[in-house]
């Protein structure tokens, strides 16, 4: 559940990656299915031709992550999430009236987008310039800042990674997720930080006193309390992250082949259309997004 602009965290730690959680053998069968079919775009030159053959097959293929709240397949076996939903009245805009869900791996989305198993990440991804010299983006069409998991009350006061350095409070977060690199930022301990496996495990670990803090997106840290109705745990205010203190800006969008500039193109004007309007916020919302959430970004400038 987060960003960066340093190494990409697939490749190091620090940086934006995703751990992926896949929902069981639902997930496995739908992923099963979906590869049974793929839909070249080549003649890249011209801006490719992906959308056409998309509309022609009526189905478009998307790449997810399992990742609540960002793209997964729900307990009923539903296809759902932020990036999902969204991608849903795109591409019925764009002609291509079916989505279909291709489950893979955080780290396995980009190539398998590029060999072509799926036709367009949908997983919230964030960017940032190593993924765009993988890829193309759209726009984002979220920006996103941290929060953590503490004991009722934070009895040790923990607001930002800083916090966490300072009062040598034991750290847990999601295996691969990029918090690891703004810890290590502030100066914690890549070797002191507890790796568990999403934000349940984390907020379980807070709860039983395995850990102090656990760290995530705000969104992500928010839903998981929430949904638990903890008593022994809460989420505080979201807050910036920094390296070499800069603010380090997570914002997510849709990924496609670096040849598919017209389906890229053609897939951002809708969505602009959508945040002008206010339909983006109000598609997003039951997923825990808010205004603050937001964003005016381009994938340009986060490309940088």
């Amino acid at each position: 559940m987060a960003p960066p602009r340093g190494k990409d965290i697939e490749s190091r730690g620090k940086g934006l990656a995703r751990r992926s959680l896949l929902t069981g053998a639902a997930a496995l069968g739908l992923l099963g299915a979906a590869g049974c079919s793929r839909v070249s775009g080549s003649g890249g030159k011209d801006g490719g031709n992906l959308l056409e053959r998309l509309r022609s097959q009526g189905t478009v293929r998307l790449g997810i992550a399992g990742e609540i709240p960002f793209g997964y397949i729900d307990k009923n076996g539903d296809f759902t999430g932020e990036a999902p939903e969204l991608a849903k009245v795109i591409f019925k805009r764009l002609g291509v009236d079916r989505v279909q869900p291709v489950p893979t791996e955080f780290g396995s989305l980009i190539p398998g987008l590029r060999s072509q198993q799926f036709d367009v990440v949908s997983a919230g991804m964030y960017i940032n310039p190593e993924r765009c010299a993988q890829v193309i983006f759209s726009d984002p069409d979220y920006r996103m800042r941290d929060a953590f998991i503490v004991r009722k009350g934070n009895p040790k006061n923990l607001h930002n990674y800083d916090d966490i350095a300072k009062s040598k409070a034991t750290m847990a977060t999601g295996t691969a997720y990029a918090q690891i690199g703004y810890a290590e930022a502030a100066g914690v301990k890549k070797d002191d930080i507890l790796t568990l496996p999403d934000q349940l495990a984390g907020l379980l670990a807070v709860e039983q006193g395995r850990a102090d803090v656990f760290a995530g997106t705000t969104v992500t840290v928010h839903n998981v309390v929430k949904q638990r109705n903890s008593r022994r745990a809460e989420a505080t205010e979201p807050f910036q992250a920094y390296v070499d203190g800069k603010p380090d800006i997570g914002a997510g969008g849709f990924a496609f082949r670096p040849e598919e500039t017209a389906l890229r193109d053609a897939f951002n004007k809708e969505l602009h259309k959508m945040k002008k309007s206010g339909e983006l916020l109000r598609i997003v919302r039951p997923f825990g997004f808010t205004k603050e959430e937001m964003t005016d970004l381009t994938a340009e400038e986060l490309c940088k």
